[in-house]
């Protein structure tokens, strides 16, 4: 399947719009993590933990995206996005749209 944030997809042509597709995942943090976070806030520099942390959240939220696509029996996912929305005191939702397309070649 092709994922991309742009509308367009170079030598494709979209032929069918099947519609919006999304993945989410709520994350709590956690506090081995956030007592780690704490003491690198103090000396400064990236905190690994929250990078990781993110990426995975981002990942798990593309794939649930993916899956609702081939529920639709979709080729490609145009104009990908991600969203960000805080929850609860130290947990966040992320989310992954787009809109899911039938292609074919030029």
């Amino acid at each position: 399947m092709l994922i991309t944030s742009t509308f367009d997809i170079a030598d494709k042509t979209i032929v069918k719009t099947l519609g919006l597709v999304k993945g989410n995942t709520i994350r709590a943090r956690h506090v081995g993590r956030d007592i780690m976070a704490g003491l690198r806030g103090i000396v400064g520099g990236e905190l690994h933990e929250y990078t990781k942390l993110l990426a995975e959240s981002r990942e798990q939220a593309l794939d649930r995206m993916i899956e609702d696509a081939e529920k639709l029996g979709a080729d490609a996912v145009v104009g990908v996005s991600f969203s960000t929305s805080v929850m609860s005191q130290g947990a966040a939702e992320l989310m992954a749209y787009g809109t899911a397309v039938l292609i074919e070649d030029k």
